[in-house]
């Protein structure tokens, strides 16, 4: 009778876990299922991710026990109130087993029935295949084609953030130039574009294209932290405005991006660490370059291209005029030499000409700082105790976390609105 009475509460045990309240939201897709069956969970551990148009949100447990059965698969729809998974609270069961047994043959049966529970691992660290992340790290791995079950969190309990994420991907591509990772998996479309109306399809850019691998493989193995500021450049302005002049006759436009130029070597010369490069971060050596050839992103209609200012430190303003002009053709005409764009000591991406103020630029790898140029502008400023009208100049600097903290870089961009301030251009000219 007891035996008969503990298979019955047994029975009465299972748990039902359902969507809970997820706002407004209804017939969310259901991108990650996180546990299986048979599988013991404990209250809070995650069981599903679910994607909106604005987010991912993974759906926890409010019980634990053992998994009886999943309700649920990837690419489901699921509302509030639909069931996610059967759950046996075995924690439960064991307490009715040790105390409802009153005869011998309970104590038999009983004992069969608590050996069958404890065929199921109790070490969650054997039983949980899946690791514990954010979504917003699971949805970065997805992006990049990465299984996260993969990664080793460095965060408690091996919970994996952003960084392993990175750090992965450069352990698996360091031996080799390009990133060996799987395809990312396709987003399902539900309908095709030319399902709305009339469209184009058109061959990616080669340019482009061979660009994105740089690209990817720069963000996904250097921490990019961004400085904002701004330069007074009113002097500069002033000064580089009366060179129209002398100038004239040879068809030299002196822009500000020459004086950004000798500017930013200047300011290399002080801080040597940003004419670096790290080859392999485990080995504990950076390279130091001796040389200051600055890159210079170029906008064409194939894609942009950086090519290099050679030896920057040992030329006129008037020189790196004229070639600017010179190396802006050759990448707008496909005639640069392919081994103008490598060999870098810092880039600037200068969006002056287009327009915008502040932004993030990608470090052009194997670099560890790239300088970002917006439009200047004339402000209201405060200065030797009154306002006055300044022409200021953006600046947002991307360094590699790795190598330069942000004491450093602020250092840095101080020394550079220097550098452009008040006199300094005079120097620069000579």
């Amino acid at each position: 009778m007891a035996a008969n009475l503990c298979l019955l509460n047994y029975k009465m045990l299972d748990i039902e876990i359902k969507v809970p309240n997820i706002g407004d939201f209804e017939d969310i897709e259901v991108i990650e299922v996180l546990v299986k069956e048979g599988e013991l969970i404990k209250k809070n551990d995650p069981l599903i991710t679910i994607e909106s148009d604005k987010s991912s949100v993974e759906i926890p447990s409010n019980y634990e026990g053992k998994i009886k059965s999943l309700k649920t698969k990837v690419g489901d729809k699921v509302s509030e109130g639909d069931l996610i998974l059967v759950l046996e609270n075995t924690l439960n069961i064991n307490k009715e087993i040790t105390e409802k047994p009153k005869s011998e043959e309970d104590k038999k049966k009983n004992k069969l029935i608590k050996k069958d529970i404890d065929k199921s691992p109790t070490d969650q660290s054997k039983i949980r295949d899946i690791v514990s992340a954010s979504p917003k790290a699971r949805k970065f791995a997805r992006e990049l084609g990465i299984e996260i079950n993969q990664v080793t969190g460095s965060e408690k309990d091996g919970r994996v953030v952003e960084g392993d994420i990175k750090k992965f991907v450069y352990l698996k591509s360091k031996n080799n130039n390009e990133i060996q990772i799987s395809k990312p998996s396709k987003i399902k479309n539900e309908f095709n574009h030319s399902d709305f109306g009339e469209i184009e399809i058109k061959d990616i850019p080669r340019v482009k294209k061979l660009a994105s691998t740089y690209l990817t493989k720069s963000w996904t193995t250097i921490p990019h932290v961004t400085n904002h500021d701004e330069a007074d450049i009113t002097e500069m302005e002033t000064f580089r405005n009366s060179l129209k002049d002398i100038y004239t006759d040879e068809k030299i436009k002196i822009t500000p991006l020459a004086f950004i130029i000798k500017a930013l070597v200047a300011s290399l010369k002080k801080f040597p660490s940003f004419n670096s490069s790290i080859d392999e971060i485990e080995s504990g050596k950076m390279t130091l370059k001796k040389y200051y050839h600055i890159g210079v992103a170029v906008d064409t209609n194939n894609g942009l291209m950086v090519p290099k200012i050679r030896d920057a430190n040992n030329k006129k303003i008037s020189s790196i005029g004229k070639e600017l002009k010179e190396v802006s053709e050759l990448c707008r005409n496909l005639k640069i030499d392919k081994k103008e764009l490598f060999g870098g000591s810092m880039t600037i991406t200068s969006l002056g000409g287009i327009g915008g103020s502040f932004f993030t630029p990608i470090i052009n790898f194997p670099e560890v700082a790239i300088l970002g140029v917006g439009r200047s502008e004339k402000k209201q400023v405060y200065l030797d105790g009154k306002f006055q009208t300044r022409v200021m100049l953006p600046l947002s600097l991307s360094y590699d976390h790795r190598i330069i903290d942000g004491a450093e870089a602020a250092r840095f961009n101080n020394d550079l609105k220097e550098n452009l301030g008040k006199n300094f251009a005079y120097k620069l000219a000579v």
